[in-house]
């Protein structure tokens, strides 16, 4: 299963997406941000690839569905709701991550 995480840089929380859900078996999983200057930028490819996308805002959810339309047709597309208050890998954001995921996604 593609796992795709956006948020706005992708410098805190879509990386620690990204690094938890890693390192479960049979996930992969990538970090994104929607702003031009993030580390990582959504693209079409990345949409593609991913079976689910989860973003971490409403807003995020607005950029990706407004850009990425036509691509979101058969996507699964889930708001998290997670503010910008964490920092990377912080234990509070990774169990927040897991709770809400696991939701969606069967975790081993």
């Amino acid at each position: 299963m593609n796992l795709l995480f956006v948020c706005s840089e992708n410098r805190l929380r879509s990386p620690t997406g990204e690094e938890v859900f890693s390192k479960y078996e049979n996930i992969n999983a990538i970090g994104c941000g929607t702003n031009s200057d993030a580390e990582t930028t959504v693209s079409g490819d990345l949409i593609e690839w991913a079976n689910i996308i989860f973003v971490m805002e409403k807003s995020h959810r607005n950029k990706v569905s407004k850009k990425f339309k036509d691509l979101l047709k058969d996507k699964k597309l889930v708001c998290l709701d997670i503010p910008d208050n964490y920092d990377r890998m912080d234990p509070v954001l990774i169990r927040l991550l897991e709770n809400k995921v696991s939701r969606h996604v069967r975790l081993r």
